[in-house]
Order: structure tokens, then sequence, then C-alpha cells
């Protein structure tokens, strides 16, 4: 009975500090009762029994996700045969999504759309564009009368450029932004973000590109494959701090309540970015909360069991403490004594509190750089 069970194959690399090399795994998963098995490639033999793993979901396992089962970091390099290649790889597409500096103001509420769609953010870095990356960006419409005008406005203040992931991503994230200046007969695009959040003509506050092929240009463009670095960050580090939304609150779909609620209370998102941390970068990170903090193995491993979301937060009103908005770490605490905070409406348990905030004010320059 259980070789009927429906089960997806897949090759998954996990790099052993120890040994200093990368260990090759069949990554076997079913779905109907969301349990895992593995097998060791190398040595031919069973490495776990199959075992019940709720965390884990069929919409995280596809080439280039990066999981973590039992707290080892894996990476989906391969479907493992032709049934799961078929099955799960054949619409998997990869878009750019660019939210323009009039949509900047609102990045919660599009985060929340893109996240909504069922499409998954697997990078994300707010830029600031030279005069080269807008030309280089924009070079299509080098004959459009509006040309310089649109290279102004692109590099006016900082983009957001994100890498989504999906089930026809480029057609899915097109269909979203809406066109450029809808007309009255396009009823269809009421809904659209041009519709809702553009202010008429080139400020339609984000992008997507048209095709596959224009899509994987244009993310050539904002994430080099070659490891280049692409646009400048919009860091400012100054009067900054530093907060990371965590991995289980990123994994839950919070990005865009957190990043809401932030902007909401009054303080400046400067810069962020996403990240996958490797746990020594983690330790180093959290060296502070080393023999002080009970649970700071647990905190490591929760930091770095998925990509997090860091970013420079800056305030003005010195009255206006941001570590004070995050709230006590404890999130039942906090929920008694301060129930607006972010931990108390977003966290989990103390180890899962939704967010990391810098703790010591002559600490934040630090942890944002």
């Amino acid at each position: 009975l259980q070789s009927q069970d429906e089960r997806y194959a897949f090759i998954a690399e996990w790099y052993d500090p120890n040994a200093s090399l990368f260990r090759r795994y069949e990554l076997l998963y079913y779905p109907k009762d969301a349990s895992i098995e593995m097998y060791d490639v190398k040595n031919r033999r069973t490495f776990l029994r199959r075992t019940k793993y709720e965390s884990l979901h069929l919409e995280d396992l596809y080439v280039g996700s990066k999981v973590t089962v039992f707290s080892r970091h894996l990476t989906i390099v391969d479907y493992g045969n032709l049934y799961t290649s078929r099955k799960l790889g054949s619409r998997k597409e990869r878009t750019l999504a660019l939210i323009k500096p009039d949509g900047m103001r609102k990045i919660g509420e599009l985060l929340d759309i893109i996240i909504n769609a069922g499409l998954t953010i697997t990078k994300a870095k707010m830029m600031l564009l030279s005069r080269k990356e807008a030309a280089d960006f924009y070079a299509d419409h080098r004959a459009k009368p509006f040309y310089h005008e649109l290279l102004q406005f692109i590099m006016s203040g900082p983009v957001l450029a994100m890498e989504l992931l999906g089930d026809d991503a480029v057609s899915k994230w097109r269909t979203i932004v809406g066109p450029a200046n809808p007309t009255a007969t396009e009823s269809d695009t009421l809904d659209s973000i041009s519709e809702h959040f553009g202010h008429c003509g080139l400020r339609d506050a984000a992008h997507g590109p048209d095709s596959v092929a224009s899509a994987a240009k244009e993310l050539e463009l904002f994430f080099p494959s070659s490891g280049g670095r692409g646009p400048v960050s919009s860091a400012k580090f100054t009067n900054c701090t530093c907060c990371i939304i965590k991995p289980h609150a990123v994994n839950e779909g919070l990005t865009g309540k957190i990043v809401k609620a932030i902007l909401k209370e009054g303080f400046e998102i400067s810069a962020l970015q996403m990240f996958n941390l490797e746990r020594t970068n983690v330790e180093e990170f959290y060296e502070i909360y080393k023999g002080v903090v009970p649970e700071y193995l647990e905190m490591v491993s929760e930091l770095c069991s998925g990509p997090c979301i860091a970013m420079e937060i800056r305030q003005f009103d010195p009255s206006k403490v941001f570590r004070d908005f995050c709230g006590p770490s404890d999130p039942e605490l906090a929920r008694h004594l301060r129930p607006g905070t972010l931990r108390a409406v977003f966290g989990k348990d103390k180890i899962q509190n939704a967010v990391h905030c810098t703790d010591l004010p002559e600490d934040g320059l630090l942890e944002v750089r």
C-alpha cells in the first residue's frame, strides 16, 4: 500500500562544515501525510527513515529552493525522477518585480499582493540605480520622446527589486501590475497595481517583464548570476537601527504586514534585503547573547532556518524608539504589557518572535552594516 502513495523525488545538497564538502541526498516527499524520507546518494544507504515532517510543504520544493530538515539546510539541485520533473517542474517561472520610487510608500501593501497571489519572493533588495543602470534597464525605450523623463524618474529614489517564483509567474505578475496607462475600455485593470497605486503616465508604481526572455534579462541586471553586485543598496548608515524579519515570519507570509505596521508607525525603511544566512554568520551576529540568553542556540537555529529580511530603519523623533515598537522579546509578555507591538501581534514564542531588533542604540550602525 505504501508504494501506492503518491511521492515526489528530489536531489538535495547539504554543506557539511566539518568535512568541508557537499553531501548529496535523495529526498522523497509524500504529500498524503506530509512525510519525508532521505537516502545518502554516495553511501547508498537510508539517511532518514520515513518521518512525518509538517513544516515542509510541497510548494517549498522546487529546483533552487532552500529548505530546512531537522536543522540541516538543504538546497534542492534537481528533480529525482521524470515523474516529479513533469508534475512539478514545467510551469515554474522566475520573473522580476520592480517597485518604482512612487510605489515605495506602499511597499507593505504591494508585498501582501505578491504573497496573496501565491508567488514566492526568492530575492529582494532595495536599490539606487545609476544613470548607466537606468539606461540599461530602459534600453528598449531609447527612441521614445519620454525616455529622459523615464530615466529621471527611476533614479529619483530607491526602488525595490525582487525575484518572484511561481507557476506562470511572468504572466501572473504582469496581470497584477496591469498596463501603464489603463484606458476606459480596459475594465479588467481596475484591480491592478497601476490603477490602485499609480499616478498616471510614467508613474505607475510597479513593473513586470512581458516574457520569460525579458524576465531573465532584467533579473540579470538587478541580481547578476556571475556573482557581481548589481545596483548599490539604498542604505544610508545614519540615524539607523536594524530590524530583521525572522525566517518563520517570512515563511508564514507576514512580511507585507510587518512592513506596513513599521511604516504606519512613522518609521522610515531606508534599506531592505533578503538573506539566507549561514550558521557561522548568525553565531557572529548574535555573539552578544552567547552565555547571556539561555535561548542563544535556538535563536541561531531560527535565524539560519530559511530566508530572512534585514532592514535599515531610520527614526527622526527621539521619543519614538524602534526597539519599544518591537516590544518585549517574549510575545506572551508583549501581549499582556504592550499589545500593539510587533512581537505581540506577529510573534509566537521567544524564539519565533517575528523580528530581531538592535538592543543598544550604539549597535544600530554596526548591525545594519
